[in-house]
């Protein structure tokens, strides 16, 4: 069966790995996610990831989730814009997560940044998700 939201279902693999204490979560690889994860390696919230080929033409890809003192880095991870209802924000109209804490990834014209990147680059789009 096709998946609907394939961005949503990394998220919450993510979050569910956490809370099991897994250190290495794999999804299906895709280019989105790919470049979400680029933004959370960037903003230190995994500590990496990996991306292999399983058969010609399907992929997986193998995140390594990052802990600090027992503790999940990530304490809150949130898809905002869904494929049923789309969030779009204009730079100065996107709220600040937690007062800067966290970060909002958006989708812009120049690829995926986070909130920080697309303030300095001046661009707006659609905000994929809240990380805290």
């Amino acid at each position: 069966m096709a998946m609907t939201d394939p961005l949503g279902d990394m998220l919450t693999r993510i979050r569910n790995g956490q809370r099991a204490r897994k250190q290495v979560v794999t999804a299906p690889a895709s280019k989105l996610r790919s470049h979400v994860l680029d933004v959370l390696q960037r903003e230190g919230y995994i500590r990496g990831y990996t991306s292999y080929e399983l058969r010609p033409g399907i992929g997986e890809i193998k995140i390594e989730l990052k802990y600090h003192e027992g503790e999940p880095v990530i304490r809150q991870i949130s898809r905002v814009s869904k494929p049923g209802r789309r969030v779009y924000s204009k730079i100065r109209d996107l709220p600040r997560v937690y007062n800067g804490l966290g970060i909002s990834i958006l989708s812009t014209p120049q690829g995926v940044l986070s909130d920080a990147e697309a303030r300095q680059a001046n661009v707006g789009g659609e905000v994929l998700c809240r990380v805290f």
